[in-house]
Order: structure tokens, then C-alpha cells, then sequence
């Protein structure tokens, strides 16, 4: 499997009551491309921006690409600029903002090719607070020999 982070089609994400919650994201990589253990969000933010506190089902590893970052882990907040990494533990809530003058990049890797995100402010515009990586098609999954429940 390769992608091109370029030609990705990034969804955009944001808030109704914090207008520096701003976000573009999208997942290369998940069940329903056929990854078996891995899933991988690419999230693209302006300066002054931020994805918004959130938890996540499985651990995840960011990954700077362009620009600095505030990473906010269980409330201890570190820099990180391009080329750093950070590991955020599941269920562990955190925030990624972009401090710098110019826009902020990060790929987050997951530990699952599934993951569920649940944020503590809903995600405009689809007003949901529990977000995730797109589910696999059924006929994927058994073609994996996975069992679905009758």
C-alpha cells in the first residue's frame, strides 16, 4: 500500500464555540484499506489552531512534518517542531496546537487499524462528539476471516 499525502482528501473539522478549533484531517491508512494492525490520521492546521481535546482507543505516535507544536498530554504541555515525536497513551486526553507563525502538520500513527476518537466538544459540521477511522466493509472483513456477530 502507498499513499501521497498530496493527492489525500482531507475532510475539515470545527468548532461552534472556539473559533481556533480548526482542523483539516484525513486517514491514508485504516481497516478499510486493508490494514490489519496500524491506522494513520494526517491532520494539517493553521497557525493559531488546534484539533481540540480529545481520547483516543489506541496509542498514538505524532509525528511533526512542518512546523511547532503544542502537544498537551494529561494536562503537561511540551513544544514539538518538525521531526519530533511524541507518544500519547489510549484513553489519555489530549490536544495538538499549532504555536508557530506558519501552518502545522503532524501524521498520527495508531496501534489499531481501527480507532475510536472522543472529543469533549463536538466536531462541526457533523455535530458528533465520538469520531473515528472509517469502518472496513463487511465483505473485507470476512474476506480477512474475521466473524461478524449474527
Amino acid at each position: 500500500m502507498n499513499v501521497d499525502l498530496s493527492k489525500l482528501e482531507l475532510d475539515e473539522g470545527w468548532s461552534d464555540s472556539d473559533d481556533t478549533r480548526q482542523m483539516k484531517f484525513g486517514f491514508p491508512v485504516h481497516a478499510g484499506t486493508g490494514a490489519a494492525s496500524t491506522s494513520i490520521v494526517y491532520v494539517d492546521l493553521e497557525a493559531g489552531t488546534h484539533v481540540g481535546t480529545h481520547t483516543d482507543s489506541a496509542e498514538e505516535t505524532v509525528l511533526v512534518l512542518e512546523g511547532t507544536a503544542e502537544a498537551t498530554v494529561a494536562g503537561e504541555r511540551s513544544r514539538l517542531s518538525e521531526g519530533q515525536i511524541a507518544v500519547i497513551p489510549a484513553s489519555v486526553p489530549h490536544d495538538m496546537r499549532s504555536d508557530g507563525e506558519g501552518r502545522m502538520r503532524f501524521l498520527g500513527f495508531f496501534t489499531s487499524s481501527t480507532v475510536v476518537s472522543v472529543f469533549e466538544d463536538p466536531i462541526a459540521p457533523i455535530g458528533k462528539t465520538v469520531v473515528g477511522t472509517p469502518l472496513p466493509a463487511e465483505g473485507s472483513v470476512a474476506a480477512r476471516g474475521m466473524e461478524t456477530p449474527a
